[in-house]
């Protein structure tokens, strides 16, 4: 066979679905033979860097592990050859294509994740000024608002004129130190909290500039060696292989919690995983080093999951976060909120790993999720399976789901997925058109674990929930009964829940406190609280002090035991729900 470049790339490609006798030797070869080749077309170079990953990943030897991290580490010189050659390196800053070594990122960040970024690469981080200093107005008027709180006499200039020199301002201040280092101490001795902090950088947009040079903060080189390999000499696992009944009926894995210091280690590194990919979730910012759980559920898959610190915390659902390791390599993000029995899940594998066992994955993290939440209930939202999301519906991550044993939360859509059942066990062939998917993307997914629900609901339960209905609710007993003003109600709530529940909460923590206030706005819509059982409301006060704990887990598990306190949150968050849920 010919070995041009394209050809070669062609077999690596092949290379990924090689296995038995003989394929690391093969696959070996090839990238051997591609080492030697030049590369002078920045897509080319793309397609060799992720073929790279994926057998780093999923491989068939040991020779294929040590060949490919050792292109990865070198690669940084193929990219910036690459540059200097003029190429147009575009291709390489897109989301599922950014953070190769040897290139350069730019992005808005907010506070929490540049101070972060400038103090983990100091070096290699800088505001990218424009030309102009400031793009938009909004931009300027952010700047002339809360620049002066650490410029002296700015507003002089700030306030009356136009063409502000920001960067001459901001050189004349800061002396020697580095600019972004300045603005981040300055904006860290504001006297507000951390919440209103970010919230004034954020303000500013201030473009930030990151060069991954050959870190290992880049995408190339963020992996680590895993305590043992696992070679795959066998065909991978196929969606169709996985059920999802089979794998909650095996014996739950085992969840070991690490050290502060591993932890800490933790949070750094999804921080990397998610910056050189242009994302950003609210719990990989501020996870809790503290709360790190790992879980190893075998071939290789190494998960870690983690919650938020007491001051960080939703209002009302409990909050985890997490990654997957493949032999050392992080493949995916994960996202999962809930209350009571019910959990919201989004799973995000990586482009570049699209193709190595995401279902029997997928199935791994449902499973160590219900050992670490106590969930009976898991909920897919519309956005994952297509809604507003065109590459999900390019991938059909309806029938995902769907093939593992979901079902839509709307009676309709259940329907609907039916007869397209219907359709393609006639017909092979036949294909769900776009339109169609769009449609069955118009509502959650349900996935239930039937003879585990502590409330012995009917299946179903959850299917019109959301928070998003308890707050509005909220919101309109603000409008019709505190003319709209939300320190009115934040006052007069916690002060009728206080008297329901006969507490006072004056000598909590500021961190219960505001748990309570929050709680409270939910709590003082239920017009029978007074007359619960003491016991009752005493448990409700444990659910409320357990949310500014540090362990958040006990928290959601506390609500999984108050079966009044859930039918009230269901009937109150509940689409159309005006009567109370009896429970059977």
């Amino acid at each position: 066979m010919p070995n041009t470049l394209d050809a070669l790339l062609t077999r690596l490609e092949a290379a990924k679905n090689r296995f038995g006798s003989g394929a690391a030797a093969h696959n070996e070869k090839v990238l051997r033979q591609l080492s030697r080749k030049q590369f002078r077309d920045p897509k080319s170079l793309l397609h060799f860097h992720e073929a790279l990953l994926f057998l780093r990943a999923f491989p068939q030897g040991p020779s294929v592990v040590s060949r490919a991290e050792k292109l990865l580490n070198t690669f940084h010189e193929r990219s910036t050859k690459l540059r200097s050659a003029g190429a147009d390196m575009s291709v390489f800053d897109d989301f599922d294509t950014s953070g190769i070594a040897g290139t350069t990122m730019q992005d808005t960040l907010t506070f929490d994740v540049v101070r972060w970024l400038s103090r983990r690469i100091p070096r290699n981080t800088e505001i990218a000024w424009g030309k102009e200093e400031s793009d938009t107005y909004e931009e300027e008027r952010a700047m002339a608002s809360i620049w002066p709180r650490f410029i002296p006499l700015l507003e002089e200039d700030a306030d009356v004129e136009a063409n502000i020199p920001w960067q001459r301002w901001l050189d004349a201040a800061r002396g020697g130190e580095r600019p972004l280092n300045f603005l981040i101490r300055r904006f860290e001795q504001l006297p507000v909290t951390d919440r209103e902090r970010a919230e004034l950088y954020n303000s500013l947009c201030v473009p930030i500039r990151w060069n991954l040079d050959n870190l290992r903060f880049s995408r190339t080189r963020n992996w680590t060696r895993p305590r043992r390999f696992y070679y795959h000499t066998e065909p991978l696992i196929t969606r169709s292989q996985v059920s999802l009944a089979k794998e909650f009926a095996q014996s739950a894995p085992k969840l070991t919690r690490l050290s502060v210091q591993d932890g800490e280690a933790v949070m750094h590194t999804i921080r990397e995983v998610m910056a050189v990919r242009y994302r950003e979730l609210y719990g990989t910012t501020l996870g809790d080093p503290n709360s790190v759980v790992r879980v190893d559920v075998g071939r290789g898959v190494v998960l870690h999951f983690w919650n938020l610190p007491p001051h960080r915390r939703l209002p009302l659902r409990a909050y985890v976060a997490g990654f997957t390791l493949k032999n050392g390599v992080p493949i995916n993000y994960i996202e999962a909120m809930g209350l009571c029995d019910w959990i919201e899940i989004g799973f995000n594998t990586f482009y570049t790993y699209r193709q190595g066992e995401t279902a029997w994955i997928y199935a791994q993290v449902l499973r160590s999720l219900r050992q670490l939440t106590g969930a009976t209930t898991f909920s897919v939202y519309p956005y994952q399976i297509g809604k507003n999301n065109d590459e999900a519906i390019d991938s059909g991550a309806f029938w995902f789901y769907r093939k593992l044993g979901f079902r839509s939360g709307r009676p309709d859509l259940e329907q609907l997925a039916r007869r397209e059942e219907q359709k393609i066990a006639a017909d092979p062939r036949y294909r769900t058109p776009p339109r169609t998917l769009k449609r069955l993307a118009a509502a959650h997914v349900f996935y239930e674990l039937c003879g585990y629900d502590l409330s012995g609901s009917k299946p179903g339960a959850w299917d019109n929930f959301s928070t998003r209905n308890l707050g509005l609710r909220v919101n309109r007993r603000m409008a019709d009964k505190f003319e709209g003003d939300s320190t009115k109600i934040r006052q007069a709530s916690p002060a009728e829940v206080g008297r329901a529940l006969a507490i006072t909460p004056a000598r909590w923590s500021p961190t219960e406190r505001r748990a309570f206030e929050n709680w409270a706005l939910v709590l003082a819509l239920i017009p029978d609280l007074r007359r619960w059982s003491t016991e009752e409301k005493q448990d409700v006060v444990k659910i409320i002090r357990a949310q500014a704990a540090p362990n958040e887990m006990r928290y959601l598990r506390r609500t999984q035991h108050h079966p009044r306190l859930r039918d009230e949150l269901l009937r109150l968050g509940s689409c159309g729900a005006d009567t109370p849920v009896r429970r059977p």
